[in-house]
């Protein structure tokens, strides 16, 4: 039974509330981004506002043991402060009962990091690199058998369980998914998980005709599946970044030293194919920033795309490619941007990049739908101060790009079943 926090009644109650900490912390442990935790504040909130107590938990890092390093205690201080009450922290999330039978309204509890445990993630660990086939699957087998234990502890705390994780919806984790099952009539997505979902609707579901869609990056088998679910769903693709040389290659071009994927140039040839068939308008870089070295400083010539000389490899996008791109953006009523459109972490290629944040900010500005995910994407639309400026900015980049792959997200199915 599907519910939402604004019609749960959760006077009285504890909530298990599975949020994304994963934040990014500097070597003296201080978080140098906290776009995450701030996210998840107004669902906390709301809970504690509606006379019930949170139990926090989340993950940090990839740790394959316990390791202070990947600590939550890290964190706590400055979760208390921005929820605005003290946070209580658990040091074992397996051995914190006592902990969370003390809880009273208002009050809040946050478990220490979920993968120190092997079953959070259901894989075996500490496997000999020779292991056999036979003792790879025997323990499978145990971690998963305990795995049961671990989610069943995690759900006795709580009277009801809260989903606002869209970071890891798309993993099938003790925390993410297996532990609804224990909640079958008080179980829900919190705001940020909501969000999400409605957003990405507004795209694949309920969009605005034209629907564009921008998808960028290094690589064409990063995001083919992407790309073969979009190519029948939208009016306009524009592909840029490292991934469009492929299909230029593909197409006769020369790309000289430019990246791109040799085994892949049959299936970009199938998505353009498929586009012409559907009357999907697909957009490529028409000329390119090239550079001579994978190098901020590298010397920097405009070149055909088409035509890029042998010692030269394309980096951004060019001005013309940029503003074939800018009027398909502004005509647009909805629009999907995933990935950069050339080597953002270099300042001297970013600005088609940037220029795409732009365009975005303006399309909204008009009226369009906006909806910006992926790393370098969301980071080109904070770096211009235009966050507020779109529709939506997501927070998950694997779980957002699974999503518009068509797949269901374990974490989404694990509530609304």
């Amino acid at each position: 039974m599907q519910q939402f926090i604004d019609s749960y009644d959760f006077t009285g109650k504890k909530a298990i509330v599975r949020v994304d900490f994963n934040v990014p912390l500097d070597e003296n442990f201080n978080i140098t981004d906290d776009t995450r935790i701030r996210r998840a504040m107004p669902t906390l909130k709301k809970i504690l506002e509606k006379g019930g107590a949170v139990i926090i938990m989340s993950h940090l890092g990839r740790p394959k043991k316990v390791d202070p390093k990947f600590s939550l205690s890290h964190i706590v201080d400055h979760v208390s402060e921005c929820l605005g009450v003290p946070v209580q922290f658990a040091a074992d999330c397996q051995k914190a009962d006592e902990q969370a039978a003390a809880l009273k309204p208002g009050e809040a509890l946050l478990l220490e990091n979920l993968r120190f445990y092997a079953e959070e993630e259901g894989k075996p660990r500490g496997l000999a690199e020779d292991a056999s086939e036979e003792e790879k699957k025997a323990a499978k087998k145990a971690v998963k058998e305990s795995q049961k234990a671990f989610v069943k502890k995690l759900a006795s705390y709580a009277d009801c369980y809260v989903n606002d994780a869209f970071g890891t919806a798309h993993r099938a984790h003790g925390s993410t998914a297996l532990i609804a099952e224990y909640f079958p009539n008080d179980k829900m997505f919190g705001y940020l998980m909501e969000g999400e979902i409605k957003a990405i609707d507004n795209v694949l579901k309920n969009a605005q005709r034209p629907l564009t869609a921008i998808i960028g990056g290094s690589k064409v088998s990063s995001k083919l599946a992407v790309l073969k679910n979009l190519v029948g769903k939208v009016d306009n693709l524009i592909i840029g970044g490292g991934m469009g040389y492929t299909f230029i290659k593909a197409l006769g071009g020369h790309i000289g030293m430019s990246l791109h994927e040799d085994d892949l140039m049959p299936d970009a040839l199938e998505i353009l194919n498929t586009a012409k068939e559907k009357g999907v308008n697909v957009s490529l870089s028409v000329a390119t920033v090239c550079g001579q070295a994978f190098d901020n400083d590298t010397p920097r010539q405009i070149f055909d795309i088409y035509n890029i000389p042998d010692d030269w490899e394309g980096m951004d996008a060019s001005p013309a490619s940029l503003e074939n791109w800018r009027k398909i953006i502004l005509a647009s009523k909805t629009i999907l941007w995933n990935g950069p459109v050339g080597v953002f972490e270099l300042p001297n290629f970013a600005k088609g990049t940037l220029q795409i944040a732009q365009d975005l900010a303006d399309a909204t500005a008009q009226g369009a739908y906006t909806l910006v995910g992926g790393g370098d994407s969301v980071a080109a639309v904070t770096q211009m101060g235009y966050a507020d400026k779109v529709s939506y900015v997501s927070t998950g980049g694997g779980a957002m790009l699974e999503a518009i792959e068509g797949k269901v997200l374990p974490g989404i199915a694990a509530i609304q079943d």
